[in-house]
């Protein structure tokens, strides 16, 4: 099986949640390729069964706009029936960011790992557990 993990952070929160959502992929015999946005590519997505993408909220509640976004609009296309989990931190808002993204995934026809995983400001122990059981549960998906 092969699982990519997806993320563009800017202060280290969402990195730390995507090392997370990979260990809890490794907890299941299975090794991910962790790959920041930027060497992440449409020619990328059929390398993979799985993919998990992470991106903090930015700006008024949407994905980051300078790498994550255009990486993310140019792949949309190709993730008709793939399993995805989806993740990111926030310093402000409700989600509308999450909640707009799952909505999105949901579009394109990719299948969901329950829904997207949101952590406030910096991850703790209980949230980069839940990173884990995420990794886990995109593996069982």
């Amino acid at each position: 099986m092969s699982i990519a993990v997806v993320y563009w952070s800017g202060t280290g929160n969402t990195e730390q949640m995507a090392d997370a959502v990979a260990e809890g992929i490794k907890k299941k015999g299975i090794t991910a390729d962790i790959i920041t946005a930027d060497k992440f590519s449409k020619d990328s997505v059929a390398k993979y069964e799985k993919i998990a993408f992470g991106c903090p909220s930015m700006g008024d509640e949407e994905l980051e706009e300078d790498e994550f976004e255009p990486m993310f609009a140019s792949v949309e296309s190709l993730l008709k029936g793939k399993k995805i989990a989806l993740f990111g931190s926030y310093g402000w808002g409700d989600g509308e960011w999450m909640r707009n993204w799952e909505a999105r995934v949901k579009e394109c026809g990719a299948i969901l790992a329950g829904c997207g995983l949101m952590v406030h400001e910096t991850p703790g122990a209980d949230d980069l557990a839940d990173c884990e059981e995420l990794g886990q549960e995109l593996v069982n998906l």
